[in-house]
């Protein structure tokens, strides 16, 4: 009799493998593979979009660039977790449970959660405005208030999803920050950009003088071909912008590409000085 019992389960356990346990097999294999087809059609995607960036004459990635580039990871997001979630549905069916059976403590347990998961939630829904905004993208140099945080994260953005925006810091580090806590967002690579520095000289300099000077470098600059291409225009002096009884600053501005203001920034710092230092102001160097 136990013979005959034992048959009959190893051939209802056989049974079950071919049916269900094969279609659990092939729903694991198939959400793998998919997830595999999605990220590299995601993949493709993004190299197409840097590749387009490489070849361009810009140095920076344009607006619609950056936002394709954020969308293509968020869109691929949000339809890999639809899909492991309907998998894990299917693999519940076939695994003998009655998913409507499930209904009552599922929303007993989501009410439960929803408590918990607020924060999930306002990071899902500050991520989607995010998004769809254009605030910012894949590429651009952001700073960042958090709450709850008296330092602002400041860094060239990695990664975007709805719940969380990674960041990289001039130093290296990596900066992740849940949306749903981002207080307030300043987008220094967006269109375009501005490098002032400050400029300043003995009071009892001529002042015409050192407009001449400074223009001199101005001029120079937009004509060397490595900050051409960083410059949007010939930087401009401003004029005196502070004075005191022994020092005025002036101030000398430049419109750049996108995140590229603190290099035009350094290098209009090294011409300014070493002019400054051809012209007898030696012990003047610029801010």
């Amino acid at each position: 009799m136990s013979s005959i019992y034992a048959a009959g389960t190893g051939s209802d356990l056989g049974n079950w493998f071919r049916s269900s346990g094969l279609e659990i097999v092939l729903l694991i294999v198939g959400a793998m593979l998919f997830s595999r087809a999605v990220t590299y059609v995601r993949d493709r995607i993004t190299r197409k979009i840097d590749a387009g960036f490489r070849s361009s004459d810009a140095l920076v990635r344009t607006e619609a660039a950056k936002h394709r580039h954020a969308l293509a990871q968020v869109v691929t997001w949000v339809v890999l977790s639809l899909v492991y979630f309907l998998v894990a549905l299917e693999v519940l069916k076939r695994l003998g449970f009655q998913i409507s059976g499930l209904v009552a403590p599922a929303a007993v347990l989501g009410a439960a959660l929803g408590f918990g998961a607020q924060r999930i939630v306002q990071d899902l829904l500050a991520g989607f405005f995010l998004i769809t905004e254009r605030q910012y993208g894949y590429g651009d140099v952001v700073r960042i208030s958090v709450t709850g945080s008296a330092a602002e994260a400041e860094g060239t953005v990695e990664d975007v999803t709805l719940r969380i925006t990674t960041l990289r810091s001039a130093d290296g580090e990596v900066i992740t920050v849940p949306n749903g806590q981002i207080v307030k967002v300043t987008n220094l690579s967006k269109d375009w950009a501005r490098a002032a520095i400050d400029v300043p000289v003995p009071a009892s300099a001529d002042i015409n003088r050192v407009n001449e000077i400074l223009h001199d470098v101005g001029a120079k600059a937009f004509a060397d071909r490595k900050l051409k291409s960083l410059l949007l225009d010939e930087p401009t002096v401003m004029g005196v912008e502070d004075l005191t009884v022994d020092q005025m600053n002036i101030k000398m501005v430049a419109r750049t590409l996108p995140g590229k203001q603190f290099e035009v920034g350094r290098e209009l710092r090294v011409r300014v000085a070493a002019a400054l230092r051809r012209e007898g102001l030696s012990e003047t160097e610029s801010a």
